[in-house]
Parts: structure tokens; C-alpha cells; sequence
């Protein structure tokens, strides 16, 4: 998906994605264009630190983008994401986290 002023999305089919490995979080958004979005967080394991509010799904958008019902989109800011065997370079966007930030 592409929308003014941030990068590419890409929205997968839920099924597709390793739900058993992430944790709901407490974070919710509104967007006046797609509705309410709840998050996952990654939990901390075998010495990686968690990674809050990794994904986020809109379970019920509103009716112009209904399409994006049971798809589950990935921060790239915070994620190493392949897409169709292409790495996807991480942005830089107020999204990414503050040592990413530093480094642009």
C-alpha cells in the first residue's frame, strides 16, 4: 500500500504470518482513512530485546478498505522484511527506533 508521506506497506494474509510468536500489545491507533488498528509486539528471547508494536492488523476497517481484513502489516523500520525473496531496505521514518534515528 502506498500512502502520502510513508513508505510502501506491505499487508500479508494473517494465515501467512507466525501469530504463535508474537504478543498482543496494549497499543491501539485510529485512522481516519482505514479504522481502528490493534498491534503485536515480538516478546524478548534468547537475548533479543522485545520489539514493541512490531505489527499491526485492522480487523474491522471501514468499508473502503475492506480488503485489508485478516492482513497483517510489518513495520519495516523495525524488521529485517522480505518480499517475494527482495530485501526490503529499513526507512527512516518517525517510526524507527531512536538509534535508527540517529544514524540519518
Amino acid at each position: 500500500m502506498h500512502e502520502t508521506h510513508i513508505p510502501a506497506r506491505w499487508y500479508v494474509p494473517a494465515e501467512d504470518v507466525r501469530l504463535d510468536l508474537l504478543g498482543p500489545s496494549a497499543s491501539t491507533t485510529t485512522c481516519a482513512y482505514k479504522g481502528d488498528a490493534r498491534y503485536w509486539s515480538l516478546p524478548a528471547r534468547e537475548g533479543r530485546p522485545e520489539v514493541e508494536d512490531v505489527a499491526w492488523s485492522y480487523p474491522d476497517p471501514l468499508p473502503e478498505v475492506a480488503a485489508l481484513r485478516d492482513l497483517v502489516c510489518f513495520y519495516a523500520e523495525r524488521t529485517d522484511l522480505v518480499i517475494d525473496g527482495v530485501p526490503v531496505p529499513r526507512p527512516v521514518t518517525p517510526w524507527s527506533s531512536p538509534a535508527d534515528q540517529e544514524r540519518s
